[in-house]
């Protein structure tokens, strides 16, 4: 029976950070099933999916934790991977506005406080076109129960600031 590991992986990036993890997944009959990994200030970070046979798990687990050796530390956690449900459907976010210090804190209160599942964030800032002021952007791919008012929640995201632009699509 296969188990699922989530790993989260962070080094200081280099070369071949991702074919090591590959190889030792690999190495233990393990399969890499979807991940998210970035290079961010120096550092490489990431998150996976592995599925791996119960009788393999322990194996892999230890060889992951045993590449800190080599700088690329991964802590695994055992999934339960229950699938999806019929009664939720996913939304993608994404917002646009001036940048200010808590505007994620404000924006991920408001959704917490709706029911809203964060899937998945990706956010930035950069200068704006005509001003050159500091732009706030946040895509978000959200899951919510069948039914939510996602013209509600526009308003919400709206009403944290005036100018903040939100634009809301059914995936």
């Amino acid at each position: 029976m296969s188990t699922f590991l989530i790993l989260s992986v962070i080094a200081d990036d280099k070369p071949g950070i991702v074919e090591t993890i590959a190889a030792t997944v690999a190495e233990h009959h393990g399969n890499w099933l979807e991940s998210r990994m970035a290079h961010m200030a120096g550092k490489f970070a990431g998150i996976l999916r592995v599925s791996v046979d119960e009788k393999h798990q322990a194996e892999l687990q230890t060889s992951l934790s045993e590449l800190s050796a080599h700088g690329i530390q991964i802590t695994s956690e055992v999934s339960l991977d229950a699938g999806e449900s019929g009664a939720t459907k996913d939304l993608t976010l994404n917002l646009v506005g001036n940048d200010r210090p808590g505007i994620v804190k404000e924006v991920s209160q408001a959704l917490a406080q709706m029911g809203v599942n964060v899937l998945e964030l990706t956010t930035n800032c950069e200068s704006a076109a005509m001003s050159a002021e500091a732009l706030f952007k946040a895509e978000a791919h959200l899951r919510v129960p069948q039914g939510f008012d996602a013209d509600m929640m526009a308003e919400n995201l709206e009403a944290i600031s005036n100018d903040l632009m939100v634009e809301i699509k059914l995936d």
